[in-house]
Parts: structure tokens; C-alpha cells; sequence
């Protein structure tokens, strides 16, 4: 472990640690009143158990970190089937929360198989890429039986997500597709030839499900496009984002304190969950909200900077797709927060509780790790 630490990169872990131990400790205070008033729990209940999610996703860090990433080839068709199959059965028997059929109930914990999607769909590009990067860059063959192979990891996917009305995490598993597919070494006539054809089979598809089944969208989902003036509807669907705005004003330059926040007290639903930026805002005020940013920021940039330098095609796209992926979760959520777009119920990374969510971004952080290990070792070694 000395060694995997020694050539991994400090600035990413040491951001990553700091945001983790202050997305733990906020929890506390977020869910206080969650936890004792509606579950009739400890205080520390949420507590408690994010602490394990972390525990393990600890584990899956250490043995992600330690693994070569050669390694991985002949797992991908397994997790790619494996996860394929876990959406499948969602869409049948799935757990619904929130209008949403995006949840496997195991009892001690709710397995979200679509957040798991995200590494997994960001590993299987990755590899693809480089394995067909010498086809896809050539005039001489036909590449369309690559580009299907391409187009199969993301586009079944992105359906079956979107057939569970899981809107946040399609945008998002569509957005971390699409940003790789356009920066990959694919000839451009032939990314310009791909968005054609799949811009009409989309508007086909969602044009035929209209006329077959009505409105894709539930009424939770439309209620959620009236995001403006949140406070002129305030009893309506401006009800959340409203008492997020009175939160964040209340919260000032230097925040009213650590547990002195009043807008967790039943205004705001869930305030530990994809609320708690409003929460960190009214207790920490402009100040500790700017030095979140500055650390996301710091994290973005230090792992496309990893992609500028490392040596391979697979680390380059590893980095570029978790990048995108942590990025689409910031900009989705705290944009519904500000009332800029649609509220989605997206988590912030590293401080809203939730387990699949934080096991799968971890493990993505930590597949960015093991690209600086490898790139560094190379080097020393050139």
C-alpha cells in the first residue's frame, strides 16, 4: 500500500478524503431531525450507517487501486452483462421511490444498479476504444461493425434507465456517453454519420412510445419542470427549492454554525440526501460553500490533467469519463438547487448519503488513482 499511495496522486486523495470525513460528519447534523422525529432512530443513525458505505467502499478502493488495470478485459463482458441484467429485473420488480423504479431492496440496503452503470460503462469505452483505436482511426476498413459494438455498451443502458424513469441518472449516464464518444480517436465523418442516425432513431423511438403509451414523463417528473419563482408557488412544487433559497440566505458569509441550521426542521424533505448543499450552505455560509467548489474544482482539473499526460488510450478515457461523471452530478444538482433547471434528485458527490452512490463514485475515483500509478511507474521505468 506504501507504494500504491506513493505513486498515486495526492491532491486527488487528500480531496477526496477531506470531502468523504465532511460529507460523514454533515450527515449528523443534516438528518438529525430525519432520523429521531420520522424513523424514531439515534441521531447518529444515518451516521452510522454512511460510516459502513464508507468502510466498504474503502475495501473496494484498496483492492481497485492494487489491481492492474490489463486486468480488467476479461471482466468487462461479465459486469456489462451482469449490470444489463440487474436493470432488466429492475424494470420488472423493482423497488419505486419517488416515481422511480431504480431500487433492489436487500433489506440491510438498496442496491441502485444504475449508479453502478456509471463505472461500469465509463471501464467497457474506455477498453473498447483502445482495443479498436487502430480500426477506428483507419480509411481502409469499414467501421461500422466497431461502431455498433461502440454504440451497444451505452445506448442499453441509457433505455433501460430511462424506462425506469430515472431521469437524473440518464442525463447523466448519456452525457458521460456522449462526452467520450465525441473526444474518442473516432474519425469525425464518422461520429457526424452516428449523431445523425441515432438523433433520428431517438426522436423515432420517444415519438412511437408517445403515440403508443402517452407521456413518457410521470406527473412527479412534469411538476418538476415548473422550476422557476420557486417561492411564487410555494405551497406547490416550489415548496423544496424554496426553503433551500431561505436556507442559503440565512447562511450569510460565515453560516449560522455547525447544527444551528432550522430549515432541516421539516422544511426541507431528506436535507442529508440530494438537498445538502442547502444545509452545508445555511450552517458553513458563503465562505465554506466557495471552498467546496474550489475542491471540486481542484479534483476536476487534476484528473483531466492526468488525462492530458498518461501514456494510453484506456487511462486517457477512464479519466475523461470520471471527470465527466462527477462533474454532470455537481452541475444536475446544485443547478436544481438554484432553481437554474429542473430539480432531478441527483446526489452531490461526497457529501449527500447514499450508498450505491458513493460506493460507485469512490471506486471510480479510485480507478483514476490506479491510472496514476501506472502512468508513474512507466515513467520511472522509460
Amino acid at each position: 500500500m506504501r507504494r500504491v499511495i506513493r505513486d498515486s496522486d495526492k491532491l486527488i486523495l487528500f480531496i477526496t478524503i477531506v470531502l468523504s470525513l465532511f460529507g460523514l460528519f454533515n450527515i449528523v447534523t443534516a438528518s438529525s431531525r430525519e432520523a429521531v422525529i420520522n424513523l424514531e432512530k439515534s441521531i447518529y443513525y444515518y451516521f452510522y450507517r454512511h460510516l459502513l458505505i464508507l468502510v466498504a467502499s474503502l475495501v473496494a478502493t484498496i483492492i481497485v487501486m492494487n489491481m492492474p488495470l490489463k486486468k480488467y478485459y476479461k471482466f468487462i463482458p461479465l459486469l456489462f452483462f451482469g449490470i444489463i441484467g440487474l436493470n432488466v429485473f429492475l424494470i420488472v420488480q423493482g423497488t419505486t421511490t419517488r416515481g422511480a423504479s431504480n431500487w433492489i431492496d436487500l433489506g440491510f440496503f438498496n442496491l441502485q444498479p444504475s449508479e453502478v452503470a456509471k463505472p461500469i460503462m465509463i471501464i467497457a469505452l474506455s477498453f473498447y476504444l483502445e482495443k479498436f483505436s487502430k480500426v477506428l482511426t483507419s480509411n481502409k476498413v469499414s467501421h461500422l461493425k466497431y461502431l455498433l459494438i461502440i454504440l451497444s455498451i451505452g445506448i442499453p443502458l441509457i433505455l433501460l434507465v430511462v424506462l425506469q424513469k430515472d431521469l437524473g441518472t440518464a442525463i447523466i449516464l448519456a452525457m458521460i456517453f456522449t462526452v467520450i464518444f465525441l473526444t474518442s480517436p473516432i474519425l469525425p465523418h464518422d461520429k457526424f454519420k452516428t449523431i445523425f442516425v441515432g438523433g433520428v432513431l431517438l426522436l423515432v423511438g420517444v415519438l412511437g412510445y408517445i403515440v403508443i403509451k402517452g407521456n413518457p414523463l410521470t406527473k412527479a417528473q412534469l411538476s418538476r419542470f415548473d422550476y422557476r419563482n420557486p417561492c411564487s408557488h410555494y405551497s406547490t412544487t416550489g415548496y423544496q427549492i424554496c426553503n433551500a433559497f431561505i436556507a442559503i440566505n440565512k447562511g450569510g458569509a460565515f453560516g449560522l454554525g455547525i447544527g444551528k441550521s432550522t430549515q432541516k426542521y421539516s422544511y426541507i424533505p431528506e436535507p442529508h440526501t440530494d438537498m445538502v448543499f442547502s444545509i452545508i450552505s445555511e450552517e458553513n455560509g458563503l465562505v465554506g460553500g466557495s471552498l467546496i467548489f474550489l475542491c471540486y474544482t481542484v479534483l476536476i482539473y487534476r484528473i483531466l490533467r492526468l488525462a492530458r499526460i498518461t501514456d494510453t488510450i484506456k487511462n486517457r478515457y477512464i479519466c475523461i469519463g470520471v471527470a465527466t461523471y462527477i462533474f454532470m452530478h455537481i452541475a444536475i444538482n446544485l443547478g436544481g438547487l438554484f432553481g437554474l433547471i429542473p430539480l432531478t434528485g441527483v446526489p452531490l458527490p461526497f457529501l449527500s448519503y447514499g450508498g450505491s452512490f458513493t460506493l460507485s463514485l469512490l471506486i471510480s475515483i479510485a480507478l483514476v488513482q490506479r491510472v496514476s500509478i501506472e502512468t508513474k511507474r512507466r515513467v520511472k521505468h522509460a
